[in-house]
């Protein structure tokens, strides 16, 4: 039996990752889930958000199934450190970025696709007056270990760091500044990791019918990171005839997210702009409790919704949050694994919930969230998962 590892991590993690397994039995996936420790509460305790032991169990299993994390500011880290921890010069770091780079999970998989019926999609005005809404089919691949978010940076950056970045003439205009009073975040672009992830996305595309690729970066402003990109695009795009490359600048990509989203097909970008592009994208299609993720290396991978903990809403009783995006990221881990007709079966059923209009969560009825939900006619999360179970075939 295969075995699972099983990460809740903090806040609303505890509540959907459960439900997602019981729907995955209920589908007649056969698995045994090994719940691993990671988050917030192991920070305060042990010093370290991802202990060496959960480490130890996704070398032993490859697979993981992850909820949902709880990050803060520097500052704040160590205020909530137990007493006697304070003071021993930890840093918290976020553990899904750590297993990302521990792991070298380095191509992050985000599909945004429109469910229908759901009255969280996007609707604009047609040409006539009227209200169109269009299928969004956008699936963003993001590079995953470099970038901005690989974490190398500084602030009070020492002698040495600062001698290096004057290396650049650019940092003339920071002549005057002390260290003291400086940050500095470096982006990282590797030709072997963007050669991988845009290569990636090209198969991807080529693999289910895809006409375009968008390279979505900057290189107009950061011609060195986003340039190297754009110019390895070009190259890999020669490679597979009857898939168009375009290219876009992040900020000039948010604007027209609105403008004419179903015109994209599958989009590819370094870490942190990938981020940007995937919340926006998963803006039109209903938000954070409908946008899943994949963290695919070569010998692991990690399934996870991209909404955070959102801990105001971990206590709540009966929960009202809404599983689908932990549901798609448990679809995701299906299809990597081979497990093809119960990912087929677990999607459509989500599918045929969502269209049948009966169940909503909060967020799809566009209620402020709190337990005066229900009576609204908003479902909680167990009834969600019960709604689509009984749409399994």
């Amino acid at each position: 039996m295969r075995k699972v590892v099983a990460l809740p991590g903090d806040g609303i993690g505890k509540v959907v990752l459960p439900e997602a397994i019981r729907l995955l039995d209920a589908a007649g996936f056969k698995a045994e889930y090994v719940w691993g420790d990671i988050g917030w509460d192991f920070w305060c305790t042990e010093g370290n958000p991802l202990p060496d032991r959960t480490i130890k169990l996704i070398e032993e299993n490859k697979i993981a199934l992850f909820g949902a994390i709880t990050s803060k500011p520097k500052e704040d880290s160590e205020k909530e450190l137990d007493p006697p921890l304070k003071g021993k010069g930890l840093v918290y770091f976020s553990p899904i970025v750590t297993l990302r780079q521990k792991f070298n999970l380095d191509i992050c998989i985000r599909p945004c696709i429109t469910f229908k019926n759901n009255p969280l999609n996007f609707i604009r005005k047609s040409n006539d007056g009227g209200i169109e809404e269009p299928q969004i089919n956008a699936v963003i691949f993001r590079q995953n270990t470099e970038g901005l978010y690989a974490g190398v940076e500084w602030t009070n950056p020492p002698q040495s760091v600062r001698d290096a970045f004057e290396t650049n003439p650019k940092m003339n205009a920071f002549k005057e500044v002390p260290n003291e009073e400086m940050s500095i975040s470096a982006r990282i672009v590797t030709k072997k990791a963007s050669e991988r992830i845009i290569r990636a996305a090209f198969e991807y595309a080529k693999k289910f019918g895809y006409k375009n690729v968008t390279l979505c970066e900057k290189p107009n402003v950061l011609r060195e990171t986003s340039g190297m990109m754009l110019k390895i695009a070009k190259q890999i795009s020669k490679e597979y005839s009857g898939i168009e490359l375009w290219d876009t600048n992040i900020d000039a990509q948010m604007m027209w997210l609105t403008k004419n989203p179903e015109n994209y097909g599958v989009i590819v970008s370094e870490n942190m702009f990938g981020d940007i592009i995937s919340d926006g994208f998963a803006g039109l299609i209903g938000g954070l409790g409908f946008a899943c993720s994949a963290n695919i290396g070569d010998q692991y991978a990690v399934f996870e919704p991209t909404h955070g903990s959102a801990p105001k809403y971990e206590m709540l009783n009966p929960s009202i949050v809404n599983p689908v995006a932990m549901f798609m990221s448990a679809v995701m881990m299906l299809e990597h694994i081979g497990e093809l007709d119960i990912a087929r079966i677990i999607k459509k059923a989500v599918a045929d919930v969502i269209a049948e209009g009966k169940f909503k969560t909060y967020d799809m009825l566009k209620l402020k969230g709190g337990p005066n939900v229900f009576a609204k006619g908003a479902v909680n999360t167990e009834q969600m998962t019960d709604a689509v179970i009984s749409k399994l075939n």
